[in-house]
């Protein structure tokens, strides 16, 4: 009798949807020649589920490109005696060479702190600097400025409200990567978010490298530096005797 009546209340209760993540990009290989001035990626996706979505919070996409991480020492300057002197400094595990965020609306809105915490989503969670309030007073006050810098370069940008999201399941975003990228793997990571929980996560990867003379020169400065070195200094050189050489005829 019991599980007569548990069967008949799970047939009579609303299918809850089980909500997953289908995504693609443009393209997940750039080439960085002598005339690369930028790249624009497509990322677009869907959400696929078996169950009509659920009612109350609507969803909601994020999506992330970051680039290589190196550690860092940021400094600061204060005026001494009239001078300008480095006086502190505090030294930064890892901070990304180029780190996007958009998303479908604000992001402080749709994102709790508790998943941000565990996905690691914002600029202050992916920037790692462990035991920097010893180094220095006021050490937050340095991730501060980096952000600040790196944003102002556009080496870090927030486009909020850039995600187009439609019927609640296709979505897509474009996202500007810089002519000066620096070269590895770009980890592009989507979310998609209900009541600022995430509910499914995916990650793609973008190569990016150098290609053609650009390749040559890198691959030779760093398995022949002496090599490189001579040849830098001849084409120097060659350079300096052609310019003075055509000087020399437009003066005639």
């Amino acid at each position: 009798m019991i599980r007569a009546v548990l069967l008949m209340l799970a047939l009579a209760s609303p299918a809850v949807a089980n909500e997953a993540l289908v995504s693609g990009l443009s393209q997940n290989r750039v080439q960085i020649t002598a005339n690369f001035d930028g790249s624009d990626i497509l990322i677009y996706g869907a959400v696929k589920r078996d169950a009509p979505p659920p009612q109350g919070a609507r969803l909601e996409v994020i999506v992330t490109v970051e680039g290589p991480s190196t550690g860092l020492i940021i400094r600061r300057k204060e005026r001494v005696a009239g001078i300008w002197a480095n006086l502190s400094s505090v030294t930064v595990d890892a901070a990304p060479s180029f780190y996007a965020i958009a998303t479908t609306d604000k992001l402080d809105q749709i994102l709790s702190d508790t998943e941000d915490l565990r996905h690691s989503i914002t600029l202050p969670q992916v920037i790692r600097a462990v035991g920097i309030s010893d180094e220095a007073e006021n050490a937050p006050d340095f991730i501060e400025a980096l952000q600040r810098i790196r944003l102002d370069e556009s080496r870090y940008r927030i486009a909020e409200r850039t995600v187009q999201l439609a019927d609640e399941t296709l979505f897509r975003t474009d996202v500007a990567l810089p002519a000066n990228l620096t070269e590895g793997n770009y980890k592009v990571r989507l979310f998609i978010l209900r009541g600022g929980v995430v509910l499914d996560t995916q990650e793609r990867l973008i190569a990016v490298r150098k290609a053609g003379l650009e390749r040559f020169l890198f691959n030779l400065a760093h398995d022949q530096p002496l090599l490189y070195g001579v040849l830098s200094l001849v084409m120097a050189a060659v350079a300096g005797w052609g310019a003075s050489a055509a000087f020399r005829f437009i003066r005639s």
